[in-house]
């Protein structure tokens, strides 16, 4: 038996080689899996152990064969006195086995789990920034799965009653067993057909197939706060899909987004905008105003010792009664000045 050739390798493949080689082929011929091929399985694990270990690749490449005992020990092709618990390629080789082998036994990637609880759902909404400062109620559909009507979600006519589940026999579990290279193993799950009930409805709806819900249109309304954040999310409970068999439902996820404005920026709760304004404006400190982006006109006061580009905030005008209205002033010299107009300033120049 040529074990390189087994594996798809070269003589010279390295361990790490061997190992991905062993790791892919072992996957593929599982004999758990669809398609999965027993024989082959066990040539590649009796190849692999032999070349991921240094002595007996060794051996093997000098005499074409490893000791006579080899594959001697527990029956098949895996020898666990081969595992050398002190190395820790060995170790993680171990877990990958097990990994690969209790896929289907309740490990973090069982087929048999079911889930009857209603599936969360998402929607998207987009608000202006005048929105996010007013806040906004929501009303909009959507379609998913809704409690069936005709049976009020539980799948089936109550009133004609149950008859004892022929596949678990009224236990609502069954016993199931599976052969593996380890030998063979059973475990009890949850009967298929009762759903672990133990009893199976002598009618069941028609309209939603005994699942106890149907696709269908469901109606939500939700207010958005003042201040909401560009791609935050709002969680509404139990307004997701219907579970079956009137089960739990999911929840409603709504993510927001805030289309951006022309002339206001936003920086957390803070509203940032700018103002072109004279220059005697600033050298008389005028009050001056400014509409807000809800329309609201806002008054202020240019102080003392106010610098051209500096930003002036003003309290509780941002989106939220916690933040600001930050104003940067802009201020330009005229194109065309008069003589009287110069003259004025020449006087200014000379007192400043």
């Amino acid at each position: 038996m040529d074990y390189y050739k087994i594996l798809g390798v070269e003589k010279s493949a390295t361990q790490e080689e061997i190992k991905k080689a062993y790791h892919k082929l072992a996957h593929k011929y599982h004999p758990d899996k669809s398609g999965g091929d027993e024989k082959k399985f066990k040539e590649v694990n009796e190849a692999y152990q032999v070349l991921s270990n240094t002595e007996k690749r060794k051996q093997y490449d000098a005499f074409g064969r490893v000791g006579a005992d080899q594959f001697a020990g527990g029956g098949g092709p895996f020898n666990w006195g081969d595992m050398n618990f002190g190395r820790a390629e060995d170790i993680g080789d171990l877990k990958d086995i097990f990994d690969m082998f209790f896929e289907g036994f309740g490990g973090a990637g069982a087929r048999r789990r079911t889930y009857r609880r209603g599936g969360d759902l998402e929607l998207n909404i987009t608000l202006t920034l005048e929105e996010v400062k007013s806040g906004k109620k929501v009303k909009t559909t959507f379609n998913t799965f809704t409690a069936c009507e005709k049976c009020s979600g539980i799948g089936h006519n109550p009133d004609k009653g149950f008859a004892k589940c022929a596949r678990c026999a009224g236990k609502g579990e069954v016993k199931e067993e599976r052969s593996t290279f380890f030998g063979k193993f059973a475990q009890v799950a949850v009967c298929a057909a009762c759903r672990g009930s133990g009893e199976i409805p002598n009618e069941e709806c028609l309209r939603c197939g005994g699942s106890g819900r149907t696709k269908g249109v469901r109606n939500v309304e939700f207010e958005v706060r003042p201040g909401v954040e560009d791609g935050q999310i709002i969680k509404i409970s139990k307004l997701g899909e219907a579970g079956e068999h009137k089960t739990e439902s999911g929840d409603l996820y709504i993510r927001v987004h805030v289309k951006p404005h022309s002339t206001f920026t936003r920086h957390g709760i803070d509203l940032y905008t700018k103002m072109q304004v004279s220059l005697v404006d600033i050298l008389l400190k005028r009050d001056l105003s400014i509409n807000n982006i809800d329309g609201k006109q806002v008054k202020f006061k240019i102080p003392s010792g106010f610098t051209v580009g500096e930003e002036l905030r003003i309290k509780g005008e941002g989106l939220t009664e916690r933040g600001d209205l930050v104003i940067k002033l802009d201020a330009s010299a005229p194109k065309h000045l008069s003589v009287k107009a110069k003259k004025l300033l020449e006087d200014l120049d000379q007192e400043l």
